[in-house]
């Protein structure tokens, strides 16, 4: 969510100044004077509001203000890689990266050559870095062997990378919006990598894009390299190297960036992948460097059915959550996930439960182990999905289109955890949500939302309900917090109506999610069914007053002070203060 632009001082000012003549006129005289604008109520709260109701201006974003970031904070509650691996937003420590005699195949581009590589090469994978960023540390060394890799191997590719803090038209150019970002160009054109960040992966994705979709296996020295060099390789066992079944594989081949494709005639290469010599062609297996080392296809030889059966059964049963595969759990079609949380040596007892489930889901859910006691990883995902000590934990989750995630309970068994997974799937269970605990006293002007309490307060169909969502850490939630409660205090005593807030780092609710802090909300009197209204104003009383007086379901009025009070106040002029003022020692414009 964009910051919102703030009147300056001096704009609220010029308002003030300019509504002054009006404001001081005696109420009995006011009253029979026509004015152009019928809220008396907001010309009294322009006049009380002060200067003090227009904050300084504040940076372009929002979360930029040198506090941790939590995930989720300015992502909609989403769990991303670039959310759970620490804060990617602003420096950090650096630490000893490759040494320049690892980087030598990598190109260094800064604006005064960006555009004469590109011209000279017609590929050219650039990644965009920044050298605070711990993603992009973790990268280099995996991106200079790949480049190393590809340079030995004499495939026509450059790869290269830019300081996105230097080069900032650079990186605004090309749309570069975190880091590290990989672009690769061919002949000028870019498109985003979508692969690993590993060496590995990065060789084999380019080598998709620069090769043929299927490459022909005929002899066996061939074969024994792709059998023990490939992570995960894929082979059809053909009549024939061309003609209809050739196309088909190939075609499945294109829709898979990340997975080498091979095809052979030979039945000793074939025996290599495990392929009975006699079996029926043309046959299908994917080869995997782990447990399950041998998937076999069983349907129709289409390149669709082909492409989502290595889309299945890429994977492995289970994937460990590091920073290295962080890129294919959060990018992978599957969305689903059940997440197994256990401390290294208790795993285990676990994890083989787990893969076992696995089996019966592929292609349906994704099984992630997280572990518990690895700071870099276990800690900040742990604290994401609001899981506290080390006890094991299983949970399932959504992914990102609506963030919910159920915690399971009872023994973890294979039968309890095949059955938790297939109500999962099946939408049979009940979504677990952070809060705190109910406040035991909420009389203050806001009140104190917590996703326990949500329902009561925010959902009650018979109140209008302002909801501000904020996190303790954000500096323009601290901005806001003179200003939301004065608009509070002001409209004290309407019991139609309820200005609130929630601290959004420590509470969840589906009908409550932030876009950025701060959010605020509003939502109207027996319309508690229907989406919440953004506030999306100048974040100032008068703003906020206005956007209420136009969305309310049940009209309110302020309640001002007595007017006795403010007739002595006005007969004795701008400055003067009755006796009852001078002996509480306060003015009831300023309580206000």
């Amino acid at each position: 969510m964009a910051a919102m632009p703030m009147p300056t001082p001096r704009s609220l000012l010029l308002l003030l100044l300019l509504a002054t003549p009006f404001l001081l006129l005696p109420l009995a005289a006011s009253a029979s004077v026509p004015t152009s604008n019928p809220d008396i109520d907001l010309e009294y709260l322009i006049k009380n509001a002060g200067l003090d109701d227009a904050p300084s201006d504040d940076p372009e974003d929002w979360l930029d203000d040198g506090a941790p970031a939590s995930p989720g904070d300015d992502l909609g509650a989403d769990y991303d890689e670039e959310d759970l691996f620490g804060d990617d937003d602003g420096p950090e420590e650096s630490s000893q990266g490759p040494s320049a005699a690892d980087e030598a195949h990598v190109l260094l581009l800064t604006g005064g050559n960006f555009t004469s590589v590109l011209a000279a090469r017609r590929h050219v994978m650039v990644e965009f870095y920044a050298p605070w960023c711990g993603h992009c540390r973790a990268l280099a060394p995996h991106y200079a062997a790949a480049a190393a890799h590809l340079a030995a191997d004499g495939v026509d590719v450059a790869l290269a990378k830019v300081d996105a803090t230097e080069e900032h038209d650079l990186a605004q150019a090309h749309g570069v919006q975190g880091y590290p970002t990989l672009l690769f160009f061919i002949d000028g054109v870019p498109r985003d990598y979508s692969g690993e960040r590993t060496k590995d992966a990065i060789v084999a994705w380019i080598g998709k894009k620069l090769g043929p979709a299927v490459q022909n296996l005929t002899a066996v020295d061939e074969a024994e390299k792709v059998v023990t060099g490939d992570d995960v390789a894929v082979l059809a066992f053909l009549n024939h190297l061309s003609g209809a079944h050739s196309d088909e594989l190939a075609a499945a081949s294109r829709l898979e960036d990340t997975i080498s494709f091979y095809q052979t005639t030979s039945p000793d290469v074939a025996k290599l992948f495990h392929i009975d010599p006699e079996a029926k062609r043309p046959s299908v297996v994917l080869l995997k460097k782990e447990e399950e080392k041998l998937t076999v296809f069983d349907g129709e030889f289409r390149a669709s059915a082909i492409a989502e059966f290595v889309s299945a059964n890429k994977i492995p049963l289970i994937t460990t959550l590091t920073q290295e595969t962080a890129p294919a759990i959060f990018d992978n079609p599957i969305k689903k996930q059940i997440l197994l949380f256990a401390v290294a040596k208790e795993s285990a007892k676990f994890l083989p439960i787990i893969k076992e489930t696995a089996k019966s889901f592929k292609g349906k859910l994704l099984f992630v182990f997280v572990e518990r006691d690895n700071e870099e990883v276990g800690e900040p995902v742990a604290n994401y999905f609001g899981i506290t000590g080390q006890e094991t934990t299983v949970l399932a989750y959504t992914g990102n289109e609506d963030a919910k995630k159920f915690f399971f309970t009872g023994e973890i068994s294979l039968d309890s955890i095949k059955e938790f997974a297939h109500d999962f799937l099946e939408d049979k269970l009940t979504p677990s949500y952070k809060s705190d605990p109910v406040p035991e006293s909420n009389d203050e002007d806001v009140k104190v939302v917590v996703g326990k309490s949500l329902d009561q307060i925010v959902l009650d169909e018979s109140k209008d309900v302002l909801l501000e969502v904020y996190a303790p850490w954000c500096g323009h939630c601290q901005s806001l917090e003179p200003i939301y409660n004065k608009l509070a205090k002001y409209l004290r005593g309407i019991d139609s109506l309820v200005i609130a807030k929630m601290d959004g780092t420590n509470n969840e609710h589906p009908r409550a999610k932030p876009d950025g802090f701060p959010t605020i909300l509003f939502y109207p009197a027996g319309k508690k069914s229907f989406e919440p209204i953004t506030f999306e104003g100048d974040r100032t009383v008068v703003e906020m007053y206005k956007f209420l007086k136009k969305h309310a379901a049940i009209p309110f009025k302020l309640k001002r002070p007595d007017s006795s009070a403010a007739r002595t106040d006005s007969a004795d002029g701008p400055g003067s203060t009755t006796d009852s003022e001078k002996s509480s020692g306060s003015n009831p414009k300023d309580e206000l």
